[in-house]
């Protein structure tokens, strides 16, 4: 649509405002969050090892678009508080610091976005606070209604000599007397690891596992970074890392079983608001929870688009953010103003 025309000549477009820092209060003691735009409001979460920079194509398009978009850091990471205790960051006291970015915010309802961790936290998220969350997406990684076995023991018996990275992960100080020695290093293989192009080919060992006595690391590539992480981006999210430390962000890890109890009445249950799936084609998630995939017509009746992306790895909102951006806001457009939900609590 062309700018107005005024005797003094074209009107210039509304400019979309700057991306703004800012600091709320939260269960966790304060949440950094990082918001642009005006407009519904749409809460953006990260996963591991990550921070709210990874949403940083997605906060302008979507402020372009016409929503308030907010990327969070999730408590233990960037400038959030991070809790001593490790049950600090079971999975129902996550959904309680997104209630209190949308409270403190002056909102009484948001869409929540999330990739890898920030999927599952977003997922939960509207299970269980479907009046304050109206619709979700989820990057990454599909939605597996609570219930089964016990997560610890399926991870134990992954892998058959080797070691599945969330039981590895899940011992507190072992990854981070990998990791933390040489953060930005580990942080270029990991992400270079589960990305297009710099991946290990089809055969070679699974940068997933850790065999007997080794790391994770051994299995990283040593090549370049991966196209979409420029040096200045490896940067900032090492120095987030270096600042912090590791263990608040493992401490995710270390609280599955704990969810796996905290959401017992949740077993089996679906989420009914408006959702979508947005996942890589060679993300390694998608293959280990392909069964969660073809259950989305039962446990995501609201599913309103399922896509998957080719020649995309893990790291879906940043490998692919055009056309990321583009289904999100194609998306988002459909909803309605205010999906009618009522309180599971």
């Amino acid at each position: 649509m062309p700018p107005e025309t005024t005797p003094e000549g074209p009107t210039p477009a509304p400019k979309t405002p700057a991306p703004a820092h800012r600091l709320v209060p939260s269960p966790a003691g304060r949440l950094h969050l990082v918001e642009q735009g005006r407009g519904p409001l749409v809460l953006l979460v990260h996963g591991f090892p990550e921070s709210w920079y990874s949403w940083r194509h997605q906060l302008p398009a979507l402020a372009a678009a016409g929503y308030r978009a907010v990327a969070v850091d999730v408590r233990g990471y960037g400038r959030s508080s991070k809790p001593a205790a490790v049950d600090a960051y079971r999975m129902v006291e996550l959904v309680a610091d997104n209630v209190a970015v949308v409270e403190a915010l002056g909102e009484e309802a948001a869409v929540v976005v999330g990739h890898d961790w920030g999927a599952a936290i977003a997922a939960t998220s509207a299970l269980t606070r479907p009046d304050v969350f109206r619709a979700v997406a989820l990057l990454g990684v599909p939605y597996t209604p609570p219930g089964g076995p016990r997560p610890s023991e399926v991870f134990a018996r992954m892998g058959g000599e080797e070691e599945f990275y969330v039981s590895y992960f899940q011992q507190p100080g072992r990854a981070e007397a990998e990791i933390e020695p040489d953060v930005r290093g580990w942080i270029a293989g990991f992400h270079a690891a589960l990305s297009a192009g710099t991946m290990a080919a089809p055969g070679a060992p699974d940068p997933h596992f850790v065999g007997r006595g080794g790391t994770l690391r051994e299995r990283f590539p040593t090549g370049p970074l991966p196209a979409w992480l420029g040096e200045g981006d490896l940067d900032f999210l090492a120095g987030e890392f270096e600042r912090t430390g590791m263990t608040g962000a493992l401490n995710r890890y270390r609280n599955m079983d704990r969810d796996w109890a905290d959401l017992a009445g949740h077993e089996g249950a679906p989420i009914t608001q408006p959702s979508l799936f947005i996942g890589g084609a060679l993300d390694a998630s998608l293959a280990w929870l392909a069964d969660a995939v073809e259950a989305y017509p039962e446990t995501l009746p609201g599913l309103l688009g399922s896509h998957v992306l080719d020649g995309c790895g893990h790291f879906v909102q940043q490998e692919c953010p055009k056309e990321t951006n583009r289904i999100l806001i194609d998306w988002l457009a459909s909803l309605p103003a205010r999906a009618p939900a009522t309180s599971s609590a």
